[in-house]
């Protein structure tokens, strides 16, 4: 193949899952006088993300095999003097491999969506939507400029907004997409900050030409104060990917995003929004690798979230909560990999996440729709039996959020935790402890759910809140369990052979190898994968050698503990709840942040804008400026009345009158 890429090729890969959203959105919908059915809204849409899967699939052949690229402007929007707002692709070997991973990963819950939105009202809609995020994820990733790349970030929170509240007739659900709404602007006001200190220091947004003023940045000071120009500009990108990539603080929005329907949750959650994020520092590591400060600040952050939001999944009983904390705790390990400087290793381990965490969400909605859609762990129970296809490829799901050897997330997750180690950055002995503790965190969470679901005594006819043959969807059909349809199994199958296999083969070119070329850089001052390299002798090696180290035990003794608590004794977890009654309530309560959010923030918020509204709108502006101004044009509007009275004797009195005034002055004076 050409060194070189067709632009009208590329323009294929976003626009085609548009297209298909479009048509599905006009006429499957009443806007269109619903012209299409269900057949033809679910077919165009999935055509669409298949044609951008192969030509994405091709264009990463083409990348990584013969070294071509492409960075051009496809369509310049605007000019203001010597400043253009251009649509452009950057394909290297970065974004060649998200947008593989995005069109794969959304293939797949377009096909799952099938057999799971069967009989909701909103079928059509939805196919509309999920295909419009996609072609949001796509715009981001391909962005060759900061300005297209907010323009899908943006995109991506808008369509999302759309997705979690899609059953709008549930106060939780408008409750939740407003929540990730709100929180995502909070991310988003830091983000577009960075971007306009990129503009105004530099005259550019364009990847490149920033990029080769990263030196000069990194000699400036922030005007006014003693503070790196470049590590201001670093932490104000990435408050933007804390929003969109939920990081603690700013991750209170993603648990409650499981208000939204199952395939959604698996898109969000496992190859695209969330992971914008991740991706946008990837991209940016020219600039964040000139500022200790900013990277160091990165490695904290994704620290606390990595080990804190693990421990809050402990105590889920909902099994997509289970799932979403799990899906904070690994943005974690991404994030903290970023902060060493170990960007190939964050990159290797969204792209095996993606995979096996897909795969999690979609098995978790599979055991939902079998449960009539009751989502609580708690009575369920012997699935295994009933659902032998979703029994097996639940469990490779997570053997590889675990990190079993072999498994496509141990050889992302092992060399991120070889990384801290190997890291002298403030702060990476905390991060090192982290994720660490996170390995016993993620094994216990992770063979919770697993046994409380698919083994013990079976719960499912106990459920005191059961539907009783009755869902939300049309799926309750009564009676027993039983396996989904092919539409829901194939996709996890398709979905589980990455989780197992993925890692292997690619550990070593994507993290050892050139496999992302120039498209990450890091300095000399931060040879954290040089020091891995050193150490690696290849993924065969790799793995043997797990049995002889601390994150494998570590994951063994999640595992002992969870059967222990779950399969021989389950009186234990009851007993430990109540021993550390005041740690299990700071767990259940997800550490007060949310009543903090909701009693102080939004209080005070509520608190401050009633001030405003009576003190200033009422009493200022109402008051003293609208009434006042009015009722002080009427005062003097009364006494001109009376002065112009129109009698002529009174003009002639006045007269009189002015006169003696004028001449007792005049007298006055002249004394």
């Amino acid at each position: 193949m050409s060194q070189t890429l067709s632009a009208s090729t590329l323009l294929v890969v976003p626009l085609a899952p548009l297209a298909g959203s479009l048509l599905a959105g006009i006429f499957g919908t009443a806007l269109g006088g619903n012209r299409f059915g269900r057949r033809v809204s679910h077919s165009l849409t999935i055509l669409g993300v298949f044609i951008a899967f192969v030509v994405s699939a091709m264009t990463l052949a083409s990348v990584v095999n013969d070294g071509a690229r492409f960075d051009q402007t496809i369509y310049t929007w605007m000019t203001v003097g010597s400043f253009q707002m251009n649509v452009g692709f950057l394909i290297d070997p970065l974004t060649a491999l998200m947008m593989t991973v995005v069109t794969f990963v959304s293939l797949m819950v377009h096909v799952y969506t099938i057999g799971y939105m069967a009989e909701d009202d909103g079928y059509n809609r939805f196919f509309a939507y999920i295909s419009l995020f996609t072609f949001s994820m796509l715009m981001l990733v391909m962005s060759n400029n900061f300005l297209q790349l907010f323009f899908g970030w943006e995109a991506v929170g808008l369509v999302s907004y759309l997705l979690i509240g899609f059953w709008f007739k549930r106060p939780t659900a408008i409750f939740a997409n407003l929540k990730a709404f709100m929180v995502n602007r909070v991310g988003d006001f830091g983000f577009i900050l960075g971007i306009a200190l990129v503009w105004a220091f530099t005259g550019t947004v364009h990847y490149k030409e920033v990029f080769a003023q990263a030196p000069q940045l990194a000699t400036m000071l922030f005007p006014g104060t003693q503070w790196m120009l470049l590590t201001v500009t670093c932490i104000c990108l990435f408050i933007g990917a804390m929003g969109k990539s939920a990081q603690f603080p700013l991750h209170i929005w993603l648990p409650d995003s499981m208000e939204g329907p199952t395939p959604i949750s698996a898109l969000i959650h496992a190859a695209t929004m969330v992971t914008a994020g991740i991706f946008m520092v990837a991209r940016m590591s020219p600039l964040f690798e000139l500022s200790d400060t900013a990277l160091s600040f990165v490695l904290v952050i994704g620290s606390i979230t990595a080990l804190f939001m693990g421990l809050v999944g402990i105590v889920q009983n909902d099994i997509k909560r289970v799932v979403a904390y799990s899906t904070l705790s690994q943005l974690g390990y991404m994030t903290v990999a970023l902060g060493v400087s170990a960007y190939s290793a964050g990159i290797f381990h969204l792209m095996t996440h993606a995979f096996f965490k897909a795969l999690l969400f979609l098995g978790s909605g599979s055991v939902i729709m079998a449960m009539h859609h009751n989502q609580d762990m708690r009575w369920m129970g012997g699935l295994r039996k009933y659902m032998p296809i979703t029994w097996i490829t639940f469990l490779v799901g997570t053997l590889a959020l675990v990190a079993t050897p072999f498994f496509s997330g141990f050889y992302s997750k092992d060399s991120i935790i070889e990384a801290t180690a190997e890291s002298v950055l403030p702060g990476a002995g905390f991060a090192h402890f982290a994720v660490m503790a996170g390995v016993f965190v993620t094994a216990l969470y992770s063979f919770r759910a697993y046994f409380m679901v698919f083994h013990g005594p079976e719960r499912y006819d106990q459920n005191p809140d059961a539907h009783h043959g009755h869902d939300d969807h049309g799926h309750g059909h009564g009676g027993k369990p039983h396996e989904t349809p092919w539409v829901v199994t194939v996709p996890l199958i398709l979905l589980a052979i990455p989780s197992v296999v993925i890692g292997y083969p690619y550990v070593e070119p994507m993290l050892y190898g050139n496999f992302f070329g120039d498209a990450i850089q890091v300095l000399a001052a931060h040879p954290t994968m040089e020091e891995l390299r050193q150490g690696f002798h290849g993924p065969l090696a790799m793995g043997l050698h797990a049995v002889q180290t601390v994150p494998f035990w570590l994951a063994l003794a999640g595992f002992a503990v969870a059967y222990y608590c779950y399969m021989v004794n389950t009186a234990v977890p009851a007993k430990v709840a109540k021993a550390f009654k005041p740690l299990y309530d700071i767990l259940v309560n997800k550490f007060y942040i949310d009543w903090f959010n909701e009693n102080v923030i939004v209080r005070g918020a509520r608190l401050l804008g009633t001030g405003l509204w009576k003190g200033a709108d009422q009493a200022v502006i109402d008051g003293a400026v609208v009434n006042g101004s009015w009722r002080t044009i009427g005062w003097f509007a009364g006494i001109a009345r009376w002065v112009q009275s129109g009698y002529i004797f009174h003009y002639a009195l006045v007269m009189i009158l002015g006169v003696l005034v004028l001449m007792t002055y005049f007298v006055w004076l002249n004394n």
